[in-house]
């Protein structure tokens, strides 16, 4: 009976991936900011884009101005965008 030829040991290959975690540098545009998110329904996140579009304004203007009207609404102060 003939025995099986030693499989070489294979040395990890250090990628750099792997050795440290990327790292992203956050835009200007978001510097001093902070994240508001929800979860609505299809139909109101194509109204809202639909809308958005329609005026020419980015969906994160019209969301300020609604959250502005909001603060109004319960009278606060608007905060801007």
């Amino acid at each position: 009976m003939r025995s099986a030829a030693p499989t070489p040991a294979v040395a990890p290959v250090a990628t750099p991936a792997a050795t440290a975690p990327t790292q992203t540098a956050t835009p200007a545009s978001r510097q001093g900011r902070k994240q508001i998110a929800g979860f609505f329904s299809p139909e109101m996140s194509f109204a809202m884009h639909t809308l958005a579009r329609r005026q020419g304004r980015s969906l994160q203007a019209l969301m300020a101005e609604a959250f502005n009207d909001v603060l109004r609404k319960h009278g606060e102060s608007p905060i801007g965008d």
